[in-house]
């Protein structure tokens, strides 16, 4: 389990630095990071990550693809994690 949470605590993190590496980027008109690396990393357990930097630095908050879809992978990986500590740690 100790493994679980330091796993989610750095792929958070990663999507995080991700977005904000992303908006600077964008402010800047610099070679940018691809949506589907940053959808990627939500999808690798990051969505919480992901979402804090999307509206703390307002990035990506105009496109559905993120809008609704973080949000989405975020409750299926929510059910995925209950369904995992009960069926493994109960």
């Amino acid at each position: 389990m100790q493994y679980l949470f330091l796993y989610l605590l750095l792929i958070n993190a990663a999507s995080f630095v991700l977005m904000l590496v992303d908006k600077y980027k964008a402010r800047r008109n610099l070679w940018r990071i691809s949506e589907s690396c940053l959808m990627t990393f939500a999808l690798l357990g990051g969505s919480v990550g992901s979402l804090l930097g999307m509206y703390l630095v307002r990035h990506k908050t105009r496109h559905p693809k993120f809008t609704i879809g973080v949000p989405v992978i975020l409750i299926f990986e929510t059910i995925a994690i209950i369904w995992f500590y009960i069926h493994f740690f109960s």
